[in-house]
């Protein structure tokens, strides 16, 4: 299967000069985890994660309402494409340790594949795989419960 095939092609994406406090809100009310960052010809420059404004903004003591995009947002992000495998991205994310994925095509963005879409489609192919994708991306090298 593609990624075409399992992606979510409705993007929010903000500017460089986008200010913190409207990325959150964004967020918020979309309901979503990250955020492409865009320049004025919308290829992809960098990505904001929930994660990114607490760590980046909140944990600094940063101002959200003047602080821009351009200052928190992770730069070089890692990407697939809309024709990759499936599998491909999976494996993508597991080696960056990464919950989303920007789709692009010619640096645009095109859509993103999260974690959320891969388990949905792994619970329709039926693979297994999916839980060790997970714990690679979350850092658990298959450890039990038990030896945590």
């Amino acid at each position: 299967m593609k990624v075409k095939d399992c992606m979510c092609g409705d993007v929010c994406c903000v500017k460089p000069e986008t200010k913190i406090n409207d990325v959150a809100k964004l967020m918020e009310q979309n309901h979503i985890g990250c955020v492409p960052v865009c320049d004025n010809n919308n290829c992809l420059v960098g990505l904001i994660t929930d994660r990114d404004i607490i760590l980046r903004t909140v944990a600094c003591d940063k101002d959200a309402k003047n602080t821009p995009a351009s200052e928190i947002m992770t730069c070089n992000v890692c990407t697939c494409n809309e024709n990759d495998d499936v599998h491909t991205a999976e494996n993508k994310m597991a080696q960056n340790q990464i919950r989303r994925i920007p789709v692009v095509d010619n640096d645009k963005v095109i859509g993103i594949l999260t974690l959320g879409d891969l388990a949905h489609y792994n619970e329709e192919t039926g693979e297994d795989h999916f839980c060790n994708t997970v714990e690679d991306i979350c850092g658990c090298g298959g450890q039990t419960k038990n030896n945590r």
